[in-house]
């Protein structure tokens, strides 16, 4: 198997326990170190620079990107204003939801919704929670 294909492998492995363990912010970075050692690795670096290549980047990306999300994912409900006030907020499926379209009633609103999850399927009357905003667009889970 060819070094690069195993710097991919890393970095999907990695950025599906971001996605695994929502909040904490630590897996996406380290998938981003391990994407610049396979492009390192498949220009023909030998593992000792694409070692290093990852650890650095890792480093870099660690000391940048992660400060900047746990502020972004640490701001109070109560403050949040606009869109993101809704994230986290329960919800009401007024017509079914799926993962291309659907209604639901967020504090009184009707907003157009798609499932978070592709596979998901709300009928109408469940309880959901807002998992994000994207537009009008309400992303919901149960």
């Amino acid at each position: 198997m060819p070094a690069w294909l195993g710097w991919v492998l890393a970095a999907v492995a990695l950025a599906v326990g971001e996605l695994a363990t929502p909040g904490l912010f630590f897996l996406g970075p380290v998938s981003l170190a391990a994407v610049a050692a396979a492009i390192v690795s498949a220009l023909g670096a030998g593992w000792v620079i694409s070692t290093l290549v990852f650890v650095g980047a890792a480093v870099a990306s660690l000391a940048v990107l992660r400060p900047v999300a746990r502020a972004h994912l640490l701001i109070p409900i109560a403050t949040r204003t606009g869109t993101a006030r809704l994230v986290g907020e329960p919800a009401v499926v007024l017509e079914r939801v799926d993962a291309r379209s659907g209604l639901v009633k967020i504090h009184g609103e009707v907003w157009s919704a798609r499932a978070l999850e592709p596979n998901l399927v709300l009928e109408p009357g469940a309880s959901v929670v807002v998992a994000e905003i994207q537009g009008a667009t309400a992303l919901v889970y149960e």
